[in-house]
């Protein structure tokens, strides 16, 4: 079995797209107007991620623009039996383990957080539960270990299977199950000890 590495080494199957797989060829060649076309087609989600992951607006744009500005020359390691876009969030992956680090930029993220719009018509007394969830969700992220913040969040919130959670950390599919198990008791605990159940 190949040793973990920071950025998963991957196979090329029949799976990816033609359209894909001339991206890469024009990103391997450096081509300036591939690098758009995946900015494109991929930076919503990487923001959004990085959103998840970093907590703050800034940050994550912050780290959006040096996953693709990492692009061009992590591309070569991309070899296909995961999407781009999933190459694409393991670069993002890496870049976001300095920030995760920075407890203050989470922090700030507490407030804004609260302050999302509802999702659907609420009364005010939902918005302020909601408001006081987000801040203890938040607060007890803060205390996780980054590989198990990433692991919860990739796949309880972005609701990836834990194979391609593994392809994206470039760990075993059973250190992603174990990794989002310690964080789900641990989220537990926090909650439970800010009186939420």
């Amino acid at each position: 079995m190949q040793p973990a590495l920071a950025l998963p080494f991957c196979v090329v199957t029949d799976d990816a797209s033609s359209a894909e797989r001339e991206l890469v060829a024009r990103l391997r060649a450096g081509d300036l107007a591939a690098l758009g076309a995946a900015y494109d087609a991929h930076h919503e989600h990487v923001r959004a991620f990085a959103r998840r992951i970093v907590g703050e607006d800034a940050a994550a744009e912050d780290l959006v623009q040096e996953t693709f500005l990492a692009l061009p020359r992590a591309v070569a390691r991309f070899r296909g039996d995961a999407s781009l876009r999933t190459f694409i969030v393991s670069l993002a992956v890496n870049h976001a383990r300095h920030h995760v680090r920075a407890a203050a930029r989470r922090r700030a993220a507490v407030a804004r957080f609260g302050r999302e719009p509802p999702l659907a018509s609420t009364t005010p007394a939902d918005d302020a539960a909601r408001a006081q969830l987000a801040a203890a969700l938040l607060r007890a992220l803060d205390t996780l270990p980054v590989e198990q913040r990433v692991a919860i969040v990739l796949c309880e919130v972005e609701e990836r299977t834990s194979r391609e959670a593994a392809l994206i950390t470039g760990v075993p599919e059973a250190t992603v199950r174990t990794r989002v198990f310690h964080a789900k008791r641990k989220l537990v605990e926090a909650l439970a000890r800010e009186g939420i159940r």
